[in-house]
């Protein structure tokens, strides 16, 4: 049962179309978009970024690009990813965003796994588009956002826009909102890479139903810095601002962000846990660090504590003040996706008077499905349902956990020319998550881990890895870890773990106790850090054995570990 709270109030939209000619009429001379970056379209207003939209659909329609075309998008978060994404919404053609961190072969497989016959992209990667590659033969257009890379191969973003005329919104084209408008591909060989199929519908209800529950303002200003391909940075830090007349400013890079936070006075930022992580571990440290911090804070935390459950938040703001000058003094919300945060870095902000929340959703549901509020959250929940999302718990255990479904117009029309995974992934209207799962009696989900992680125990109880981890992860000598069931000789799977140990931890550690570092003190410390964590669970979760390295983990872009990869 869901949580009965007040939704806000919101208007109604169909495509994203209609999202830009909304926005723009009512937001004008305000700011939309702002690069601190040195690029050939700086800033725009929501004006000129209509304007500039319409331009530049205007310009595609005058090379005789058909509605409809697949067009690939790749570059850097910028304004000029956000206005081509739009032209290419307002004007229906089918919009195929790829990682920027992919290798030149992995873009290859997904130009021609997506049928894109056209690119925009910034100079970053002109390189790729050089050359007879067979897999660009069917290519009629390159376009380049930079004019460092002009060549006469290349068409330059900023000549075709600022060469044409606005193209008449009276005659824009006609958008059916449930067709197929975009493509996001996971990463893979040729064959295996699945593209999700998304329509304007499936996006716009998406964010309506974020926005009723999650209040964005004009005031609100967004440094973005995660991948803007993904959906997660697209739909929520993207689309959602414009669709609330609030501005997204690009930040230079990830080690700039602090910085950044600062220059544009932030109120927004989101982030995957491990950006959080770090950014607790740098507080605490310099708490733990300073003798009088380390004995007032932890009192003023708890102090503060009180007096905000008696109605008066804004005294931790006040008291950690100095701390909130340091990310820009104006943040009103830390919005952690991408994976699960942990509860008590969410808790650990939220003592110091950030206002953190988490919500959880999938690139086949637009993203999100559920979500915690400013004034209903639970650290260790997902989150609660969005209003026009159904989900259930199927075939849940005697402990109510199962796999979560849902159904909604979020939900994605299926994967880009592959019958068989469309069809495995429904069961009728349901999609089937992969996520395990289940709900409180307040209507918070909660997420175990994902299917295909869970390892079965030698009792036959399922164990859920990231459990582990989160319990490995809050050592401070631990970077990070990976859980997974290894075979033993009796074909039983046993709970194994790669360790990556804290480099500056152990640096810290051997200068505070004048001793050097040694492969036989780093396994020392991090087997007692081990058996510490196994003395918290029961005996059939406890770690059996585990390897340690320095090297970090395999990651995706959006620097969620990849499991098979790192395996030994």
């Amino acid at each position: 049962m869901k949580k009965d709270l007040k939704l806000y109030d919101v208007h109604k939209i169909s495509n994203v179309q209609e999202l830009l000619l909304k926005s723009a009429e009512k937001h004008g001379d305000k700011i939309a978009f702002e690069d601190l970056n040195k690029t050939p379209i700086p800033k725009l207003t929501y004006s000129e970024l209509l304007s500039n939209a319409l331009k530049f659909g205007n310009a595609l329609r005058q090379l005789r690009i058909e509605e409809r075309t697949h067009i690939a998008l790749i570059g850097e978060n910028r304004v000029q990813w956000a206005l081509s994404y739009f032209t290419l919404m307002m004007f229906n053609y089918v919009v195929v965003p790829i990682d920027k961190n992919l290798s030149q072969n992995e873009i290859y497989n997904v130009i021609y796994e997506s049928d894109a016959e056209t690119v925009i992209f910034s100079e970053s990667y002109s390189s790729a588009f050089l050359g007879n590659n067979s897999v660009l033969k069917n290519f009629k257009h390159f376009i380049c956002m930079d004019s460092s890379c002009a060549d006469s191969k290349y068409l330059s973003m900023k000549d075709m826009i600022d060469s044409h005329d606005e193209f008449p919104k009276a005659e824009l084209p006609e958008i059916n909102s449930n067709d197929l408008a975009e493509i996001n591909f996971t990463s893979g060989s040729l064959g295996r890479a699945k593209g999700v199929k998304l329509s304007q519908e499936n996006i716009a209800a998406n964010i309506v139903a974020m926005v009723s529950m999650l209040l964005i303002t004009p005031e609100d200003r967004f440094l973005s810095v995660l991948p803007i391909h993904h959906t997660y940075e697209c739909t929520c830090g993207m689309l959602c601002p414009i669709y609330s007349g609030a501005s997204v400013h690009y930040a230079r890079n990830l080690k700039t962000i602090v910085d950044d936070l600062q220059k544009v006075k932030a109120t927004i930022f989101l982030g995957v846990p491990l950006l959080y992580d770090k950014m607790y571990k740098k507080i605490s440290k310099s708490i733990s660090e300073d003798k009088v911090k380390s004995m007032v804070v932890p009192a003023l935390a708890k102090a503060t504590d009180l007096t905000s459950k008696l109605g008066l938040k804004s005294l931790k703001r006040k008291v950690f003040a100095e701390l909130h000058e340091k990310f820009g003094g104006a943040i009103r919300v830390f919005i952690a996706g991408g994976a699960a945060p942990d509860p008590l870095v969410a808790k650990g902000l939220r003592q110091f008077g950030f206002n953190f929340v988490q919500g959880y959703g999938l690139t086949e549901t637009s993203p999100i499905l559920a979500l915690n509020r400013l004034d209903a959250f639970k650290d260790n929940a997902a989150g609660i349902p969005l209003p026009n999302v159904e989900i259930k718990i199927n075939n849940p255990d005697e402990n109510g956990i199962g796999e979560i479904w849902a159904k909604g117009p979020s939900i994605m029309l299926g994967y880009y020319k592959n019958e068989k995974a469309t069809k495995e992934a429904f069961e009728g209207d349901w999609f089937k998550t992969g996520d395990i799962g289940y709900f409180d009696d307040e209507g918070f989900l909660y997420i175990s881990g994902r299917k295909k992680n869970v390892i079965i125990s030698k009792t036959g109880k399922n164990v859920f890895p990231e459990e582990i981890e989160d319990l490995l992860n809050r050592s401070p000598y631990i970077l990070e870890s990976l859980v997974y069931g290894k075979e033993d000789e009796k074909h039983s799977e046993i709970i194994s773990a790669i360790i990556v140990y804290d480099s500056e931890a152990f640096i810290e550690y051997a200068e505070k106790n004048k001793i050097e570092i040694s492969e036989e003190l780093i396994n020392n410390i991090i087997t007692e850090e081990v058996e510490k964590i196994n003395k918290e669970l029961p005996i059939y979760k406890r770690v059996v054995n585990f390897d340690v390295q320095d090297e970090e983990l395999q990651k995706t872009t959006t620097h969620k570990i990849k499991r098979y990869a790192n395996r030994i």
